[in-house]
């Protein structure tokens, strides 16, 4: 397969098609960017969002879980009410630490890459060594594609494909439509055994860090790819097959531009529910109002006594009397589950399940 930049001019890629999916694009991340930094505590968004990211981007390698495994798991504890809920974790926990390595750092390594997907998949088998990976049509068996198969060649397609990630004035493209190439040229190379497509999909929002574009990884394209999934593969074969650019970068534009929009409603909502908690606890409950506590309260659908107790650094009596007020109020709904009382911030865990 061939290298980074594509033999396709700069000048080519500036096709109509391409700027007015562009200009949506870049308007809808821009102010997805200014809405998120409305809310006062960035983890309630990382934390919340990237879950949501976990979840449909292991949904497109069919591992499903629902949200109620999903929010039921505790990564922290080491807990998992399912095999597909720890996956969805492991994928959430990447993403995070990837993203404040990019934030401190500036630039994408291989190496980083690597430890995502190790996170990932939880082992350590790293860059494909022995040939014989092939990508076949689920339902016909058929191989539609097979990426380079020798070691050599695959660590030096990576090493390319770092250089251009990380070198901005090289290839002068938008950084979205350049996206859409290293997008398209990680998934062709297909480095690892498994995970490829889960750490693909955190290498967009890692780029979009990178330059600038967002600030939070909170823009979960996976979501869309579910949607059209379909056209996705028909699109990434297509540029193998006829080198047709345009469509697969129109189609990654159109999930930059519908996600952020979508992500920017799911925003607001909780915004707009967090200041419902607020009003309602300073009000009736002053003595145990904090904004630590409406943080807690909404970095996660589910807690506990044990997770109030981390959070708040108060003991377990004080955390179990917060929460048995809170559901005295309406605000949590008590569940047991095993031998564990929950308290589910119910309005939250609609707008999340309603964004997914």
């Amino acid at each position: 397969m061939n290298t980074l930049p594509p033999s396709i001019l700069p000048d080519d890629l500036e096709t109509k098609a391409i700027l007015k999916a562009l200009t949506k694009a870049r308007a809808a991340l821009a102010e997805l960017k200014g809405v998120a930094s409305t809310i006062p505590n960035e983890q309630i968004l990382i934390d919340t969002l990237s879950l949501q990211e976990a979840k449909d981007s292991s949904a497109v390698e069919n591992i499903v879980t629902t949200h109620d495994e999903l929010y039921k798991s505790s990564q922290l504890e080491l807990k998992f009410s399912s095999a597909a809920a720890k996956e969805v974790h492991a994928y959430a926990d990447a993403l995070k630490f990837a993203f404040n390595e990019v934030k401190d750092k500036g630039f994408i390594q291989v190496s980083l890459i690597a430890e995502v997907q190790a996170i990932i998949e939880d082992n350590t088998a790293g860059i494909r060594k022995l040939p014989g990976t092939e990508l076949k049509n689920d339902l016909t068996g058929e191989v539609v594609y097979t990426p380079p198969q020798h070691y050599d060649d695959i660590q030096d397609l990576l090493k390319n494909l770092e250089q251009f990630i990380n070198d901005s004035d090289h290839y002068g493209v938008d950084p979205l439509v350049k996206m859409a190439l290293i997008h398209h040229q990680f998934e062709s190379i297909h480095p690892f055994y498994d995970g490829n497509g889960r750490t693909g999909r955190i290498l967009n929002i890692l780029y979009l860090i990178k330059e600038g574009l967002l600030s939070l990884p909170i823009l979960y394209l996976s979501k869309y790819i579910i949607q059209y999934r379909a056209d996705y593969y028909r699109l990434l074969q297509a540029v193998r097959e006829t080198g047709n650019w345009e469509a697969w970068i129109v189609y990654m534009l159109e999930a930059v531009e519908l996600t952020s929009l979508d992500t920017i409603k799911t925003i607001k909502e909780i915004k707009k529910l967090m200041m419902v908690y607020k009003n309602r606890i300073r009000s009736e409950e002053s003595k145990m109002y904090s904004q630590d506590l409406i943080n807690s309260l909404f970095k996660h659908p589910y807690t506990k006594v044990s997770f109030l107790m981390k959070e708040l650094q108060v003991t377990r009596a004080t955390a179990w009397k917060y929460l048995e007020k809170l559901a005295g109020m309406g605000l949590l709904e008590k569940i047991k589950h095993g031998k564990s009382n929950y308290y589910i911030n119910m309005p939250l865990y609609e707008v999340l399940r309603g964004g997914s």
